[in-house]
Parts: structure tokens; sequence; C-alpha cells
């Protein structure tokens, strides 16, 4: 109960019991009697809603003392987006991250060294990274011309140069966390390697990440190669300790979804105790979400995983300026339709609204983001009486 509450009571109990002394009910004695009782306990009850008030001051206290721990699973720039908004809290954050990526320089030094795709891990890193922005650019700065330099990043051969020293790639990413003072853990979803393959609505079936938006047919299914996976320990370590799960946005079949097929994934996510939100693509993407709206990228996680997996869905629902629709049209690109009612019917909480910076393209606002999350767990947590 709330103090005000134990004090309302209180003093309904104090003016009975002045009441009944003062009618003196039955007679003087018996009166004095039950004003007494009723008096006796008012101070009783007075005193536990001190001490229940005391007790959960102290709870607030610790509780704001204890940092939120945060799971965010996903890949592509969609994921560095949520992370460089979350890490501006007091938060302890994880980065989940899929390595199914088979193209560009991530491609090409996956199959020189035999080594996990660097693309996805370096952008998290560098969004979770306490560094000068001239040591950003340099991780992000893409050689344009050499023979076998050409369009690689020097991120991805500097994480690559850091796996043959360590001797292994969750090493090199530890020690490269080390070297930028990175705000968190970056974690690789698996370790083996892995390749994504889609089963086309054509009966098609085409392997590789790179290879499946070219497709050019409707995606049925995604699956992983080999199937037998396991997560890293420390993944689903994360996830079991997690305030908060925080899935997307990026590509549903290529950046998403790669981590939930992951065998032990998805239980270990509902087991936990976190709230799990999902954040919508803005955008659909051409050769993999065609005319899928907001609802549709709900039901297509949960055909390949399992009914139920969200509490909370973050929708953009801010219209675009013309100019973006026009730049977008010319890509076969349109925003994703925020139909919540559907989204209702599938028994999620949707939060819809403005969640959009546009620049040169539409992405969303990491700042908005990040602060959405944050209202969302703080909410949860004094509902449980946590706060």
């Amino acid at each position: 109960m709330r103090r005000w509450w134990w004090v309302a009571w209180t003093v309904a109990c104090i003016g009975v019991g002045i009441l009944a002394g003062t009618l003196r009910l039955a007679n003087w004695q018996h009166g004095t009697e039950a004003g007494g009782m009723v008096l006796a306990a008012a101070v009783f009850l007075l005193a536990l809603g001190w001490w229940r008030d005391v007790r959960r001051n102290r709870q607030i206290a610790n509780a704001a003392k204890r940092r939120l721990k945060i799971v965010a699973i996903g890949g592509g720039t969609g994921l560095s987006v949520v992370l460089r908004g979350l890490k501006e809290f007091q938060v302890d954050l994880t980065a989940v991250v899929t390595v199914a990526d088979d193209g560009g320089s991530s491609g090409r030094l996956r199959s020189d060294f035999s080594m996990p795709p660097p693309g996805d891990i370096r952008n998290c890193l560098v969004a979770l990274a306490d560094t000068e922005p001239l040591l950003e650019r340099l991780l992000q700065f893409r050689f344009e011309s050499g023979e076998g330099l050409a369009g690689h990043s020097f991120g991805n051969l500097f994480l690559a140069a850091m796996t043959h020293i360590m001797g292994d790639f969750e090493s090199a990413i530890r020690e490269t966390s080390r070297v930028l003072a990175v705000r968190g853990r970056v974690l690789p979803a698996v370790k083996e390697d892995v390749k994504l393959q889609a089963i086309l609505a054509d009966g098609r079936v085409v392997e590789g990440e790179s290879k499946i938006p070219e497709a050019g047919s409707q995606i049925k299914k995604i699956q992983l190669v080999p199937e037998d996976l396991k997560p890293l320990p420390e993944v689903l370590q994360a996830i079991q300790e997690a305030d908060g799960i925080v899935i997307g946005p990026g590509s549903l079949y290529t950046s998403v979804l790669p981590n939930l097929l992951i065998p032990g994934m998805v239980e270990a996510i509902q087991s936990s105790k976190a709230l799990k939100l999902y954040i919508c693509n803005v955008m659909t993407q051409p050769g993999e979400t065609d005319e899928l709206s907001a609802s549709s990228h709900v039901e297509t996680i949960y055909h390949h995983t399992k009914p139920g997996l969200f509490d909370y869905v973050l929708v953009n629902s801010a219209n675009f300026p013309e100019e973006a629709l026009h730049q977008y049209r010319e890509q076969n690109s349109f925003p994703v339709q925020p139909d919540i009612e559907r989204l209702h019917q599938l028994r999620v909480r949707v939060i819809a609204r403005n969640f959009v910076h546009y620049a040169t393209y539409a992405r969303h606002d990491s700042r908005l983001i990040a602060e959405q999350i944050m209202s969302l767990l703080g909410y949860e947590r004094e509902s449980a009486g946590e706060w």
C-alpha cells in the first residue's frame, strides 16, 4: 500500500476512536474501552505504514544503485543505432551479433582467414566505443583502391589481425573492446562457421546472406547451415540475467532471424524474466520484406520461432517528407505500415510514435529509441514493485 492510504486509514481509525469515546457507546466504561482499542489499532497501523514506507524507500535506493542489464540482439546498421543511444545511460549493455554475413569485406576475410565475418561486430564496437572521433573514422575507413585492399575497411582488417594475434575471434573482440574503451560487451551469437539458407516461394533454395535479397522471389523460410549450433554460454547468461531484451531493428531475414534460429536461443529468451521488445524496421527492404507491414514482421518471426516472444513492439508512425519517399520509391522501398490493430491481435503492446531521424537515409533516431526503451523498463520495474 502507498503511504497516503495508510495515513488515510489511520486518520479514519482515530476519528472512529474519538467518536466512540464521545458517544460513550453502551456506557462510559465500555465506550472508553472501545475508543482505546480503536486508537491502539490506529497507532499500530500508523507505525506499520511508516515501516512499510521506510522499507520501500530502501528498495528504491537499492534498485537505483543496481544498473539495468540490457541485451540487444541483431546485426547490421540497426543494432549499432540502438547501441549508440543506450550507451549514454548508466546500464550494463551486451550486444549479441549475427555472424552470417558473407558479402563484401567481411565475406572476403571470412573466406581468406577462416574467421567469422567482422563487419557487424566492428559496427557495434564502434557504436559502443568511448573514443575520439578520429579513431572512429579510422576504424570505419574503407579503402577504395589498392590490390587486395580495395573494399576492405580498416576496422575489419584490425579485427582480422587481432584474431591472428589472440588465436580466436572472441579474444580478439574482447581485447579490441579494451583498446576502444567499449561501454559494454559485444558477443558473436555463435563461434561456429554458419551460413544462411533461404527457401523461396518458387521452390528454389538460395544459400548465402548476400545472395538472398537478390534471388528475386518471396522468402518462404530461412534456416541455418549447419543446424546443430550452440550459442555462446556468455550469451545465454546475459539473457538470463537481463532486465530488458531488445531485438531489432535490422534486416528481418538476414540480421534478426539468424540469431533467433540458433538452437536454445528462443527458449533462453522466453525463460528470462526480462522485458522483451521488438523494434520494427522503418522501411521495407527490396527482395526481403517487400510489402510487409509491422504485424507481418512480427508474424514472420513467430512463424520461425514461437508465438508470444515479445511484450512490446515499437513502430514508427510518423510521416516522411516527400523527397525521402521519392528517393526510396526509386529503390522499391516503402515505409513499413504500422497496422496497430493487427499487432494488438497478436497480443503485444504497441508503442507507435515518431522514431525516425532523416538525413540522407531514414533511420531510427538512436536517442528517441533509447529513451523509449529506458522509459518502458522503468515503468515495468515500478509496476513490479522494484521501484
